[in-house]
């Protein structure tokens, strides 16, 4: 199943654009669409994947910092 994700992540810290720079870079992977935008960032791939790279991307920024996620998922998003 493919499914669509939307994240907003907002790291409670004072250098945050590393911090959300170095998360984007973990969840950037060969067989997911990532496409970046100003307030949110969409993923596009299998469920299972997107959500193994998810949950280890966010765990790791979250032992370094105290952190903010926001989420939607979908699978009923057509892939354009």
């Amino acid at each position: 199943m493919i499914i669509t994700l939307e994240i907003s992540y907002y790291p409670l810290a004072d250098n945050y654009t590393g911090i959300i720079d170095r998360f984007i870079d973990e969840i950037s992977v060969e067989e997911i669409t990532v496409e970046v935008g100003k307030m949110s960032t969409v993923l596009i791939g299998k469920y299972d994947k997107v959500m193994e790279v998810l949950t280890r991307s966010m765990r790791d920024v979250m032992a370094d910092y105290l952190s903010v996620f926001n989420l939607k998922i979908s699978n009923s998003c057509p892939i354009e």
